[in-house]
């Protein structure tokens, strides 16, 4: 169990504390900003959720797994006779028929939580939240790439509810020694419209602002052709000019031939 110093810590750094429900929790939204986006859920790391499961000279490792909310609650199970379920973000749809392996990292360390000076030092700040942080659909390259062997981790869907678990894999027998509960729905963001778009100061309509770049390029093509125009002026004047200089010099000589 985690001593009251470091359930207080994680309580201060918006992490999971030991009496909450066993279930994946969204990051603090000081710790992850814009978070859910449109493609990505930035969830908190199972701390001193597994400390139970654990015994000395076993190897572990945590899951994680996520699935979308239309998904039927039979296809949820994510263990098959005591090993863990291995469908993938393509054999699942991306979690629209069942769940799917996103995620395989270590067991968080509940003795080690992050120190508060760390969490305030800027130059430390992006470590420490890698640690305790992980951010689901964070990969755009695994789907595209064909020599890709690992778990993949593609973007989520916009305007679409998720849910999420974690799982304790004891890798030494390779079988489930725990899991937690699904998390609460959580939902992605929607692409905005652009008939709803923001325009503030004036807050214009995306209809508007497509007129007035129209407008705007209009403007530099006749700006640039008005200077094509006065150059061409000035470069004709001063042919002009330069032809009738050469004029008098031919009469000069013509003068003093005979």
């Amino acid at each position: 169990m985690c001593s009251s110093w470091v359930v207080f810590t994680f309580c201060c750094l918006g992490q999971l504390c030991a009496d909450q429900s066993l279930k994946p929790q969204i990051a603090a939204s000081w710790l992850a900003a814009n978070n859910p986006t449109l493609t990505t859920v930035t969830l908190q790391k199972p701390f001193c959720m597994f400390d139970s499961s654990l015994h000395p000279n076993k190897s572990y490792a945590v899951y994680l797994y996520a699935m979308e909310e239309s998904a039927s609650a039979i296809s949820s199970l994510v263990i098959n006779s005591s090993k863990p379920l291995d469908s993938t973000f393509q054999q699942t749809r991306g979690g629209q028929l069942g769940p799917y392996k996103a995620a395989l990292f270590n067991v968080p360390n509940c003795a080690s939580p992050p120190r508060l000076p760390d969490v305030g030092d800027i130059n430390k700040l992006s470590d420490v939240l890698k640690q305790y942080l992980f951010r689901v659909g964070d990969d755009g390259n695994c789907l595209y790439d064909p020599n890709f062997l690992g778990i993949c981790n593609p973007p989520l869907a916009p305007d679409a509810t998720y849910r999420f678990k974690y799982l304790l894999l004891d890798t030494t027998e390779g079988i489930v020694k725990d899991q937690t509960l699904w998390s609460d729905a959580i939902k992605t963001r929607r692409v905005k419209l652009p008939s709803k778009i923001d325009t503030w100061p004036g807050r214009r309509s995306g209809d508007m602002i497509v007129i007035t770049s129209i407008l705007s390029v209009l403007m530099f093509l006749l700006l640039a052709g008005f200077l094509a125009s006065v150059s061409s002026v000035v470069m004709r004047s001063e042919d002009s000019s330069a032809e009738t200089r050469r004029m008098p010099q031919t009469v000069q000589q013509s003068e003093l031939k005979p």
